[in-house]
């Protein structure tokens, strides 16, 4: 557990930890080249589990609904923006507005759960 984890406000750390881990294994996949390199492979597995297992202490405070849509909208924006500064995937304005719109989603829903 994280020191100081504790009520509300350490839920959401865990929450926006969950999330990093979810876009470091998220990301992660594409080095594992399929999963045949062992090194990379490794690290992607731990940081799926690092990201459940943070999730899951989570939501033993927060709601489900919004632990999970959070944990998903950080792993999704998180990982479309790093697409586009390590891979050079598309930055069209259509892209970046829903990755935005994703933020507004995210942001919404920490304030809708008060």
């Amino acid at each position: 557990m994280v020191p100081g984890a504790s009520g509300p406000t350490g839920a959401w750390l865990l929450l926006v930890l969950a999330g990093l881990f979810e876009i470091g294994w998220a990301i992660g996949l594409k080095y594992t080249e399929g999963f045949t390199r062992p090194w990379p492979t490794a690290l992607t597995l731990a940081a799926m589990a690092a990201s459940i297992v943070l999730l899951g202490l989570a939501a033993k405070t927060l709601p489900i609904g919004t632990a999970y849509a959070v944990w998903v909208g950080i792993g999704a924006v998180g990982t479309a923006i790093l697409g586009i500064v390590l891979f050079g995937e598309p930055r069209s304005a259509a892209r970046l507005a829903c990755i935005a719109l994703i933020c507004i989603g995210v942001v919404g829903l920490k304030f809708a759960s008060r």
